[in-house]
């Protein structure tokens, strides 16, 4: 019997073989439906981070009921030639179809109501208003509210002016039509292809029906136990819905790289990856930004849960691999042999100490010249630009686009997408808050409307519509100049358009801190496994490339490339940063443990094929998602192969094993 305690639990679980199976059974079945039960628990939001916009928002949300970090809905109305837009007659004719047609608490806003010329059109025809549906919270049942108003609008503005050329338009509505949109028949063959080229991929590295489909068991068993234990947390703290992407991907790569190391060796390499891992996202969930802790929580979920399958489910089921291998056909055939299988050792034969040489190694040169290409597109991290993408970038089609479309020709800029709402608190004037505000660089109007529905309990509402949308620097540059103008005053600055900024200050702000002290968690924990502080920092700053490599990505193809979304969905880089520093801890310590090269690289394709597969499409945001997912662990999988092979010849697989093991 081994004396490692990680062999010992996975030759207890052998021998109790059929009882470990059973409950992991149990937990992949039972914990499936509690995990999709559950979901309600998660925040919804994708707004939370705890700065002063935010709390601004839920100040506007209590007393309001509505607006606050939904983006407003923005009627367009286009009338014949030769209406007088600026008669009261047509301003009222707009304020009752907007009141018939936008629902009940609904809030609304024109030139109407305010008299302001900011509503109206350079073109002398084109007006817009904002409306501030009754019922939505930023949460996805909140968002489907605001869609099913959209709708209802539309309806309304036709009916009641026959004579215009009326459309909405929206942050929410042009994502919606994007969803609507649905992949085209390239965007399906792409699909089917990767999906296809995930089983075959796994076959060829497998070599066998249950070869394949252990490790996607292994995936789904962890994903499964890793979302329960993230909901059962959600009932003491706010965690956010994005855990829901980064948990099964994390799920999969690790297993699939788990499942081609040699089992003794795999097993620590597993408990030393998966510990480190966990020690650095315990790290983040002790910050108080809501991303981050939950981030740090699904994160140290998986590590924790992926050790316990590890070391119990997947020793049954190499046992059933094998169990099923088929006996030579005649004497002195072999059955096909596993591509990551170790050869037994031989004994009693004398053998010639020779270099460790790498078949695949490549010149210095060239495996620096990669290595400088990596580190310059980690670099390109720092130009990252947080935030939803550019209007313009969200839909190629549709009738939120077309309403856009008409605004942009009619000389009004894209910054109505994305208002803000002053909070003037009680005995304030709110028509000097407002002449104040449209003082401030970068607006285009301020309007304190009187109706009831923007008047509350002595507070009053003020709406402030920028020049430019929030996510670029001259939009930021708005948010930060219109605080800057009412620090102190009691007056609170929110609104749709503070989202972006605030997630900037209140989660990105405290990366410097909260990175050193993940990696710093890290690598004690690798120290104490390995007693090999170089290994253990090479480890962490690899994870730590593979983490930029993934934002660079993001940067290169969405920002500079020919989407040029301007920006990228604030929590997405988060996402695939853990899961790329994740992954890259468990492929270096399984490589140094003396894993097979080629593990990375498999596990990192299959990674990279499943969220293709299913992310293909013309949905903006999903798309930046499933691709930093892909080049998080395509970027790595290439730096581990680039280390590798400058370092062939030099140290002995089997030496750095025993140090790590």
């Amino acid at each position: 019997m081994s004396t490692e305690p990680a062999d010992r639990v996975g030759e207890f679980a052998l021998r109790h073989r059929a009882a470990a199976g059973a409950v992991w059974l149990l937990v992949l079945l039972l914990g499936g439906v509690a995990a999709v039960a559950g979901l309600g628990r998660l925040d919804q939001s994708f707004t939370a981070s705890g700065g002063p916009g935010h709390r601004a928002n839920q100040a506007v949300h209590e007393r309001y009921g509505n607006g606050a970090a939904v983006a407003p809905l923005v009627a367009v109305v286009t009338w014949p030639a030769g209406t007088d837009v600026r008669a009261r007659a047509t301003g009222e004719r707009l304020a009752e179809a907007l009141a018939g047609s936008a629902g009940r608490g609904a809030r609304t806003v024109s030139y109407a109501d305010t008299g302001d010329e900011g509503f109206l059109g350079a073109d002398g025809r084109t007006v817009y208003a904002l409306v501030y549906p009754g019922a939505g919270e930023p949460d996805l049942a909140g968002l489907a509210a605001v869609e099913e108003t959209a709708g209802s609008l539309r309806a309304g503005l036709r009916s009641a002016l026959p004579e215009a050329r009326t459309g909405v338009t929206g942050v929410l509505p042009l994502q919606h039509d994007s969803a609507l949109a649905g992949p085209g028949a390239a965007a399906l063959v792409a699909k089917a292809a990767c999906a296809l080229g995930l089983l075959v991929l796994l076959a060829l590295a497998f070599r066998s029906a249950l070869g394949v489909l252990a490790p996607l068991l292994l995936a789904a068993v962890t994903s499964v136990g890793a979302l329960v234990l993230v909901e059962a947390v959600a009932g003491f703290t706010g965690v956010s819905f994005v855990v829901v992407y980064l948990v099964p991907v994390t799920a999969l790569v690790v297993a699939v790289h788990r499942w081609a190391q040699p089992p003794g060796a795999g097993a620590r390499s597993a408990v030393t990856g998966g510990a480190a891992g966990a020690a650095a996202f315990a790290v983040l969930a002790l910050f108080p930004a809501s991303f981050l802790r939950s981030i740090g929580i699904a994160g140290a979920a998986v590590c924790l849960v992926g050790i316990a399958t590890s070391l119990t489910l997947a020793p049954v089921l190499r046992s059933m691999v094998r169990s099923v291998v088929p006996r030579p056909a005649a004497r002195g055939a072999r059955p096909a042999r596993n591509a990551f299988a170790v050869p037994r050792p031989v004994r009693n034969v004398p053998t010639v100490q020779r270099p460790v040489r790498n078949a695949f190694a490549v010149p210095r040169p060239l495996a620096a010249a990669g290595l400088v290409l990596l580190v310059l597109l980690a670099g390109a991290a720092t130009q990252l630009r947080v935030g939803n993408p550019e209007a313009r970038a969200l839909v190629g089609s549709g009738p939120s686009l077309d309403g856009l479309e008409r605004l942009g020709a009619a000389g009004v800029p894209s910054g109505v997408l994305n208002p803000l709402e002053v909070l003037v608190p009680e005995g304030a004037d709110a028509e000097a808050v407002a002449a104040r505000a449209a003082r401030v660089p970068g607006v285009l109007l301020a309007a304190a409307p009187e109706a009831a529905g923007w008047r509350r309990s002595g507070t009053a509402l003020v709406v402030v519509v920028p020049v430019a949308e929030p996510m670029t620097a001259a939009g930021a540059g708005t948010v930060a100049a219109l605080r800057s103008a009412f620090a102190g005053s009691g007056v609170l600055v929110g609104g749709s358009g503070v989202v972006d900024p605030d997630l900037v200050e209140g989660v990105y702000g405290l990366l410097p801190y909260a990175v050193p002290l993940a990696s710093l968690a890290a690598f004690g924990v690798l120290v104490r496994r390995t007693r090999a502080p170089g290994a253990a920092a090479r480890s962490v700053c690899g994870a730590l490339l593979a983490a930029g490599i993934s934002a660079g990505g993001l940067v290169v193809v969405w920002q500079w490339g020919p989407a040029d979304t301007g920006a990228v969905t604030g929590w997405v880089p988060l996402v695939v940063g853990a899961f790329a520093f994740c992954v890259s801890l468990e492929r270096s310590t399984a490589s140094a443990a003396g894993g097979p090269g080629r593990a990375g690289p498999v596990a990192a394709g299959a990674g990279a094929l499943a969220v293709l597969a299913v992310g293909i499409g013309p949905q903006v945001e999903l798309a930046l998602l499933v691709s930093g997912f892909a080049m998080g662990a395509m970027g790595d999988a290439l730096a581990g192969r680039v280390r590798v092979r400058s370092e062939a010849g030099r140290w002995s697989v089997h030496r750095n094993a025993t140090r790590l093991v």
